[in-house]
């Protein structure tokens, strides 16, 4: 998986290419999510917008950082979901804790209501 970020005001987009399982990629996107909390960052969008599969793992990578951004008063934010990973959202009745968009632009606006 590659990972490439930008940055639209006070909103950081991770742009991610590839599968979302667990393993190095895994923990070099942990790592940049809490380098962020550190920075005082806490408003993150996550394009999957090049993201085919995603494992229980991927989904639990999701999982912890929407958790560490609430917890830091911030919000993680899920954008270009395709089906198949909004049916894994869903099957694991995961709904109430993703905020998805249809694109990246509409999900960093989000975070300005």
């Amino acid at each position: 998986m590659k990972l490439k970020t930008s940055v639209h005001g006070a909103v950081t987009v991770f742009h991610l290419d590839g599968n979302l399982m667990g393993g190095p990629d895994a923990t070099a996107l942990n790592g940049k999510l809490h380098e962020l909390m550190e920075e005082g960052k806490k408003q993150v969008v996550v394009d999957l917008a090049h993201v085919e599969f995603m494992n229980s793992s991927g989904l639990g990578l999701l999982i912890g950082g929407a958790s560490l951004m609430k917890t830091a008063g911030g919000g993680l934010k899920l954008a270009a979901v395709s089906e198949k990973i909004l049916a894994l959202i869903k099957i694991a009745r995961l709904g109430p804790v993703f905020e998805t968009f249809a694109t990246v632009p509409e999900a960093v606006a989000s975070f300005k209501k």
